[in-house]
């Protein structure tokens, strides 16, 4: 059974910064391609960065590049979402999506409705 489990989350002020993880079970994060999605109440999900598998393709939304780094830990099973310089327009949940078999290509992240496999997601809160 597939499972993935996000934490990190927290309330940060402007500025700072948040490493999110996304710990994944069941399957092996080396075989699919993981994103990060943020979203608000009432809102769509919003997708802010895509990793690959083998070759390690990396893909942001024009929001995170400069500031969000994606990586995948093989060892660990788990992806990470290094947040930098963080605004309060950053303020969302933020899930962990995988998918086997999806490509990532620079520059674009597969929206929503390809993911078949969600976490429950974490609060991120950036405010003074």
């Amino acid at each position: 059974q597939v499972q993935l489990v996000e934490s990190g989350g927290g309330l940060v002020q402007p500025g700072g910064s948040l490493r999110l993880s996304c710990a994944a079970s069941g399957l092996g994060v080396d075989d699919y391609a993981i994103s990060w999605f943020r979203q608000l109440p009432g809102k769509e999900r919003e997708a802010v960065a895509a990793i690959s598998t083998s070759d390690g393709v990396r893909s942001y939304a024009d929001s995170a590049k400069g500031r969000f780094t994606i990586s995948r830990d093989n060892a660990e099973n788990t992806v990470y979402l290094q947040m930098n310089s963080l605004k309060p327009e950053d303020t969302a949940v933020y899930y962990c999506a995988a998918e086997k078999g999806l490509v990532i290509v620079t520059f674009t992240i597969p929206p929503a409705g390809f993911y078949t496999n969600w976490g429950q997601g974490t609060q991120v809160t950036v405010s003074s």
